[in-house]
């Protein structure tokens, strides 16, 4: 049903590049070809080309990089009337956008990107650009507006048979049963994710997927090694292609999956890990998410319960400015069963 995954946002080109090809390696063909159209004057090659360069950059955890790549490849696109193209830098821009926090910017600026996707006849970004609605607004909590939202774009994914969307869609619906109780419909989906993705030879969506498994065998089963192993085996391939915020996510889901075994001072050291890494990319959900398991580490290591209140409700004041819902939820939870002090933290 589904072929082998490809990689939209590598165009012009720069079609012959993997989706699972290093991101390394995708920013050097990226850069040296989107030079040669720039020397050519060919400003619609260069927009394609500076598209590639952009999602390298914000893959990487570049964020200045990304911001003014995307913004060269909006004008470039502008310039060569290439409404199209237009659309796949405003998407660019606004996934960075959610990456670095900014929700309204990301709404904006994927809202637009799906408006000249469906005016430019591009089906794949105007998709890609309403996915990446449904994904802020998944991030932020609000699943009732955008739950359906992504069971359509699932069904459209399905119906035309790409692998990567398909992924995409089955891993969002997973978090959402996730993060509301229903393990089992989570599993069962994060499960076909990881399926299809192999198939198709995705291996950014199966490492994905794969941190999905290991979170719900640890929080549902009590299986730390095996979840262990599912995130190391996630971790390779993370770091094989360069997957910087993938890599910090899986982090900080080992730091998740020792907590709950009662291995804190191992948790301790992922959570510090993971936070290190979203810093240094500029990525305030990981980083608050990171503060949080490190924050609950340090109280079930020793610290003093009046720090502990301090930073968990200095979180939660970062969290309520920034929108984000279910991480809120997560931190006001920490503070009742602290102060509870009944059982560990879950």
């Amino acid at each position: 049903m589904y072929g082998k995954a490809f990689a939209p946002e590598y165009q012009g080109t720069l079609t012959t590049l993997s989706v699972n090809s290093s991101l390394v390696d995708v920013l050097a063909a990226g850069t040296e070809r989107l030079r040669e159209a720039e020397h050519a004057g060919r400003p619609g090659e260069a927009a394609r080309c500076g598209l590639a360069v952009a999602e390298a950059h914000r893959r990487l955890g570049q964020v200045r990089e990304a911001d003014r790549a995307w913004k060269a490849s909006y004008r470039a696109a502008r310039e060569a009337g290439d409404t199209a193209a237009m659309a796949w830098a405003l998407w660019s821009g606004g996934t960075l956008a959610r990456q670095r926090g900014a929700f309204p910017l990301a709404w904006r600026l994927l809202g637009l990107a799906a408006e000249l996707g469906e005016r430019g006849g591009d089906v794949v970004v105007r998709g890609y650009s309403l996915a990446g609605l449904a994904e802020t607004g998944r991030i932020q909590g609000d699943y009732e507006a955008v739950g359906r939202l992504h069971e359509r774009l699932l069904a459209e994914a399905r119906e035309r048979g790409e692998a990567r969307h398909t992924v995409w869609a089955l891993e969002g619906i997973a978090q959402m049963h996730r993060n509301t109780g229903d393990h089992d419909k989570a599993y069962a989906l994060f499960e076909e994710a990881a399926e299809i993705a192999s198939r198709a030879e995705d291996r950014r969506g199966h490492a994905w997927a794969l941190r999905g498994l290991a979170d719900i065998l640890s929080v549902r089963d009590g299986a730390t090694g095996r979840a262990l192993e599912l995130l190391a085996e996630a971790e390779r391939t993370c770091r094989e292609m360069n997957l910087s915020s993938a890599l910090a996510y899986n982090h900080k889901m080992q730091g998740n999956v020792l907590y709950r075994a009662g291995r804190y001072a191992e948790a301790r050291a992922a959570y510090e890990l993971a936070l290190s890494e979203f810093r240094a990319m500029s990525e305030p959900r990981g980083e608050a998410l990171s503060r949080l398991g490190l924050a609950k580490s340090l109280a079930r290591l020793g610290r003093d319960r009046a720090e502990t209140a301090a930073e968990l409700a200095d979180l939660a004041s970062t969290l309520e400015r920034g929108g984000l819902r279910h991480a809120r939820e997560m931190v006001a939870r920490a503070q009742r069963e602290f102060a509870l002090d009944a059982e560990a933290v879950r």
